[in-house]
């Protein structure tokens, strides 16, 4: 499984719809693994993106189905980027 980072940013619906159901944030992790991803981790954070997430997905197209249908509904704009443990990067260096 490949590592991926979705750095999101809530429209101005996305932050309506957050303020009248804060619980949404959680059943992001049930709608990704129904597209076949996998959420490891979930932030907030303050400053350009709302949130971080770190997602295993088996494939780009995977990854890219669980981006678009997240960002299809309005809610949030996802950048989603492709994650290479260290360990890995170095030993391609060789």
């Amino acid at each position: 499984m490949a590592t991926y980072i979705l750095l999101s940013r809530l429209t101005e619906q996305g932050m309506s719809a957050l303020k009248g159901q804060p619980d949404r944030l959680s059943e992001m992790r049930r709608e990704v693994e129904s597209l076949g991803a996998c959420v490891l981790q979930q932030y907030a954070t303050l400053g350009v993106y709302d949130f971080v997430s770190i997602v295993e997905a088996p494939d780009l197209k995977t990854i890219a189905r669980v981006s678009v249908d997240l960002s299809a509904r309005g809610n949030m704009k996802i950048q989603t980027l492709s994650a290479i443990p260290i360990e890995e990067f170095v030993a391609g260096l060789d």
